[in-house]
């Protein structure tokens, strides 16, 4: 009996096209990139001085260990800290209660009265996690809220949509992102 030869297929090309194949996947694919929470972290402290803020310019907020927001020492709602917030950086009515004001001369803005205020947040230990970025995004988005609104008064369009940076840089300066935040602990469920 004879056997039949089978032709064979040449093969060396399948490797030089799956390498193509491998190269254009990695080039055309996008990964995804954890940004994390942007924040301007102050410089350095050289020495150990103490920083003397008077307690009116301070806007205390605490997330306790089962979630439960605290503002200014009073029970509050995730839902109103936005509006809580601008409220107090604000001081449109410049209650004796609230942060104080120190006049700055701002390119594009001229002589603006910027607030002293500072946002002084605190997490329990046992604040979950989804509660923490919620708090944080009310509070950024309160900052975000002031300044485009103050881009819209001066300049007709967002601070999101500024294209000129000297006039983002005097937006930031009349409406700083001041927020502390201190190292969690175990501050009890309120």
């Amino acid at each position: 009996m004879a056997r039949r030869i089978l032709p064979e297929i040449n093969a060396g090309s399948m490797a030089d096209i799956a390498f193509l194949l491998l190269i254009f996947f990695l080039v055309t694919t996008t990964m995804d990139i954890d940004t994390g929470i942007t924040r301007k972290l102050p410089p350095p402290v050289e020495d150990d001085t103490e920083i003397d803020v008077k307690d009116r310019n301070i806007f205390k907020v605490l997330v306790n260990s089962y979630d439960r927001l605290q503002v200014e020492g009073k029970g509050s709602d995730i839902s109103t800290l936005r509006e809580e917030t601008k409220e107090f950086f604000l001081n449109p009515l410049n209650k004796e209660e609230l942060p104080e004001k120190t006049i700055k001369q701002i390119e594009f803005l001229g002589d603006y009265p910027v607030s002293k205020g500072i946002v002084s947040l605190k997490n329990d230990r046992g604040t979950s996690y989804a509660m923490y970025i919620r708090v944080q995004d009310e509070l950024t988005q309160a900052f975000k809220e002031m300044r485009n609104d103050l881009s819209l008064e001066y300049f007709g369009v967002k601070y999101d949509n500024l294209v000129d940076e000297a006039k983002r840089d005097a937006i930031q300066t009349a409406i700083p992102m001041a927020i502390s935040e201190a190292e969690p602990e175990d501050v009890g469920g309120n």
